[in-house]
């Protein structure tokens, strides 16, 4: 991408995407197109064929989306599927109908069966059930990856996709119940510590596995995925390490300095096992993370104490 290409950053208030906006802005891009909710409801058709005809962005990070935790997935299916669906369709539509020269989508890795085999590599997809906790976002961000694998077979539109691991870091919604596993024990850790608490207990049993990857990272690899790569297949973005939550839940008390005791409430969901993701394809790519899991919260830390 030239430095002066007209790149529109879908999402540019939430975390992914105001990651992205800060690494284009710091590598030299000076034309950059975003557009608030407020000003923009990517749920309208009409509304974003309107804003891609009239602004004619060559290059598209489709960042947007509605996203949440455990709680908020199993308790608002509907939205989550009507949203998503709606915002990644119209889109992606709408950028191949305005001739966008390439096109990245971002997915997640929620969209693996809730069984696969452990690291799941990109050929996993659609070979068995889903998480039935997360099972409505799942299906939307499938939707919008194949729609780009389709536009590509049938017209050759460059539209490509990746999958980032679970993220986390500056931006990050840190909703008590409807954020993700690490921003919520974040703030559940600090309110405790402000509070005196004696005891925190967490969310189901602490067993599951997860793997996490600093937004930032995610931008840098979003990057070099738009610079460096044209092809069908989706492309995994994570770390390739994992810790139980029974560990994350312990290195977020030390890092916010709560003593008090932590329990496990097993009647709460605990999700799927374990997604770790195969990033093998990206590393043959020549990209890797390099922020490790402690130094990354303790900038999440800082920026949800400024939060505050």
């Amino acid at each position: 991408m030239n430095r002066d290409a007209k790149i529109y950053v879908a999402g540019h208030r939430g975390m992914v995407g105001s990651a992205i906006v800060r690494l284009l802005t710091r590598q030299g891009y000076a034309n950059i197109i975003t557009r608030a909710s407020a000003e923009l409801d990517l749920r309208n058709q009409a509304a974003v064929i309107a804003f891609f005809t009239e602004n004619k962005p060559e290059y598209v990070f489709l960042a947007a989306a509605r996203v949440g935790g455990i709680h908020a997935n199993n308790t608002y299916p509907a939205d989550f599927m009507y949203d998503n669906m709606m915002i990644e369709m119209n889109v992606i539509r709408a950028a191949f109908i305005n001739g966008v020269k390439k096109l990245l989508f971002l997915g997640s890795s929620c969209i693996y069966p809730r069984l696969a085999p452990q690291p799941m590599s990109e050929d996993c997809l659609l070979t068995s059930s889903l998480e039935p906790t997360n099972e409505a976002y799942a299906l939307a961000k499938i939707s919008g990856l194949k729609y780009c694998e389709y536009l590509r077979r049938q017209h050759n539109a460059d539209f490509i996709s990746c999958m980032p691991t679970n993220l986390y870091g500056p931006g990050d919604n840190y909703h008590l119940l409807n954020s993700h596993v690490l921003p919520a024990l974040l703030a559940r850790f600090h309110e405790a510590k402000t509070m005196r608490a004696p005891s925190i207990t967490i969310w189901g049993t602490g067993a599951p596995y997860r793997e996490f990857l600093y937004v930032d990272d995610l931008a840098d690899a979003c990057l070099f995925l738009m610079r460096n790569y044209s092809d069908a297949g989706t492309v995994n973005i994570g770390t390739g390490k994992e810790l139980a939550i029974k560990e994350l839940a312990g290195l977020i008390s030390h890092i916010v300095g709560y003593e008090g005791k932590i329990t496990f409430d097993p009647s709460k969901p605990d999700g799927t096992p374990r997604k770790l993701l195969d990033v093998s394809r990206m590393a043959r790519l020549g990209w890797r993370y390099t922020t490790e899991l402690e130094d990354g919260i303790r900038k999440t830390y800082e920026d949800f104490r400024q939060c505050r």
